[in-house]
């Protein structure tokens, strides 16, 4: 894969006042009768009956790599005012989209986004800043490391949704660290044709969604977090794209039967489908991989819907990418700035986490993502849920990854793998209401039963002392609790702000001080991130009486886990295989003292909650 030539596409400010726009627009050619203009506007003239965009015709060239260049320059400065009362010539943000005149086509090809825009307007709208200044990066950066994989605790959140915008995110980056958060999965920052939306049908990939904030807000919050010791990465689209997205429009509006970028590759389960089988499109997406890492110091992905672009470990698709991203990446070792935070102890720690859910143990073993979604958890988490007893064994094993591959060596680089552990994410209802919804007249407006809060307890103990790495919902800390539509537009076009009120409640109360527990032992016992996991797997003594016990060990340090999913406390045998004294670390009430090894000794488990023994 290679890089395109960013410093020629998008539109740039190349000197004062004066603006570069190029595109690669493959197999349309002015020899053939095309004409392509760029209409701009003043942000502030949008809206303005009386004043109309300027419109400039662009110029075709033939790029040896890519074919078909379109590219023009714009002197702001010297170009008369469309209007008396514009705003054109003024500093500050303009905004601007292509039309495309074909001989063959019946009207003019509007709204045309700029594929290679760095900002955006108001929905299909690309963007540029007349006198933009770059951001200067903190002397954070110059020392920051991406936290090795075992060692993260994820939050995911939606910008919108958790803080209103980035300012309102960064405010709650301090609440993040003091719970012990140390990386955050943002939900798609990349332009979408909707005000509201989840960002799965992305329209312009190298910048940030204007609902969100500007480039250099999104640059803020990476650097914000980067000093309070949080990680950012990055949810990103690559296997479909939306209609609007310009290599899928232009073409189906020119009547083509082939294209050079979309087309049928993989599976086909969302949008117009990305056809990597095209180098265009291949060196596309590393460029966008290239960009985040580069120009906002991102530090790493969520590849979203894997299977749109999963050919096997040795095809064009994710299985290429993730290798030739690792690559430049490991390239880079050596090279002074901020490249250096991957590099930590001989390991290249970019984290490239896919959703794979299909066959999340294969793309661990074949491909170079180092973690991964996997719905096995959660799956086996709501069977219990539901009442099924017979699960626990399942969860059990789950929560133990069986299965997955710690350790992956390909060629000469060695890859640490892990899986996430959820029982949250933003595909799926709360986990609260698996106990019991609450409908309002409408399946959009159902929410989980809050006042059943504490069956949740024995999950979060258990994904919080599993392996893998524990991931958080945004709000699932102190009981947020939404339903979602299994399936439809109400899932994605409908918004959900977090009730921070929550916090306040004796629910939330209650929730979040278990939560900040759970964070803290893990992050200070380092059985529960590298350790060991072995499952106490006995029918008669433990599942058929709703409980589950497993154990994590790292070297000398031990913890046994005690989960009681029923209603009712229970009290079983258990054999310790070291002797000594066990503080239990939720509330030390329980503490065991002179235990004899492999000597049975009896545990006391409180219903739906659990207990954590450690070896002192």
């Amino acid at each position: 894969m290679k890089l395109l030539p960013l410093h020629k596409l998008g539109a740039r400010e190349i000197s004062a006042g004066v603006i570069d726009f190029g595109l690669f627009l493959p197999w349309v050619s002015a020899s053939e009768g095309n004409r392509l203009w760029v209409k701009v506007i003043h942000e502030k003239d949008q809206f303005l009956q009386a004043i109309q965009p300027l419109k400039f015709e662009l110029n075709h060239s033939v790029d040896l790599d890519y074919g078909d260049y379109w590219s023009v320059q714009v002197d702001i400065n010297s170009t008369p005012k469309p209007d008396a009362k514009s705003a054109w010539g003024s500093p500050g943000r303009y905004v601007y989209r292509y039309c495309l005149e074909n001989p063959n086509a019946p009207e003019m090809i509007d709204w045309i986004i700029d594929p290679f825009a760095r900002e955006f307007g108001v929905g299909k709208l690309s963007a540029f800043t007349l006198g933009y200044e770059a951001y200067s990066w903190s002397d954070q950066e110059n020392v920051w490391k991406t936290p090795a994989l075992d060692d993260l605790v994820l939050y995911e959140l939606m910008i919108n949704e958790f803080g209103g915008d980035i300012d309102g995110t960064i405010i709650h980056l301090d609440y993040l660290a003091d719970m012990g958060i140390n990386c955050i999965e943002v939900m798609p920052v990349s332009n979408v044709a909707n005000t509201v939306d989840w960002g799965f049908l992305p329209i312009g990939y190298f910048g940030v969604d204007e609902r969100f904030g500007k480039r250099k807000d999104l640059q803020r919050l990476i650097d914000a977090a980067h000093q309070r010791g949080i990680a950012v990465i990055l949810d990103v689209v690559y296997g479909h794209t939306s209609e609007s997205f310009p290599y899928a429009y232009v073409y189906k509006k020119l009547a083509y039967r082939e294209n050079p970028f979309m087309g049928p590759f993989a599976k086909d389960y969302f949008g117009e489908s990305t056809n990597f089988c095209r180098a265009f499109t291949r060196d596309f997406f590393f460029t966008v991989n290239h960009h985040w890492l580069d120009c906002y110091h991102a530090d790493g992905f969520r590849y979203d819907c894997v299977p749109n672009y999963w050919d096997g470990p040795v095809g064009q698709g994710y299985a290429c990418l993730t290798y030739e991203t690792y690559r430049m990446v490991k390239a880079k070792q050596g090279v002074a700035g901020h490249w250096q935070r991957f590099v930590q102890n001989g390991d290249i720690n970019l984290i490239q986490c896919a959703e794979q859910l299909e066959g999340p143990r294969d793309v661990l073993e074949q491909t170079y993502s180092n973690c991964t979604w996997q719905n096995e958890t959660l799956g086996a988490a709501k069977r219990v849920a539901c009442g099924n007893q017979n699960e626990l064994a399942s969860l059990g094993l789950r929560l133990g990854l069986s299965g997955y591959p710690a350790e992956v060596t390909n060629d000469d680089d060695r890859i640490k793998k892990t899986a996430l552990q959820y029982i949250e994410n933003h595909d799926h209802s709360r986990f609260v209401c698996d106990f019991r919804t609450v409908f309002r007249g409408n399946e959009l407006l159902g929410e989980g039963d809050r006042s059943l809060w504490y069956k949740v307890q024995p999950y979060l103990i258990g994904i919080y002392t599993a392996k893998g790495i524990p991931l958080l919902w945004q709000g699932q800390e102190f009981g947020e609790n939404y339903s979602i539509p299994e399936q439809g537009w109400g899932r994605v076009l409908m918004f959900r702000p977090v009730r921070w009120d929550y916090f306040y409640d004796p629910v939330g109360k209650k929730m979040i001080a278990l939560v900040r527990k759970l964070i803290k032992f893990r992050r200070t016992h380092p059985q529960f991130r590298y350790g060991e996991h072995f499952f106490y797997n006995h029918h008669g003594r433990y599942q058929s009486k709703g409980l589950m016990l497993f154990s994590r060990r790292y070297g000398d340090n031990f913890s046994l886990i005690a989960l009681n999913f029923s209603d009712q406390e229970q009290i079983v045998p258990f054999a310790f295989p070291f002797g000594g004294d066990y503080r239990e670390e939720l509330h030390g009430h329980e503490n065991l003292k002179d235990i004899v090894c492999e000597e049975q000794s009896w545990l006391t488990v409180p219903s739906n909650y659990g207990r954590v023994w450690t070896l002192q």
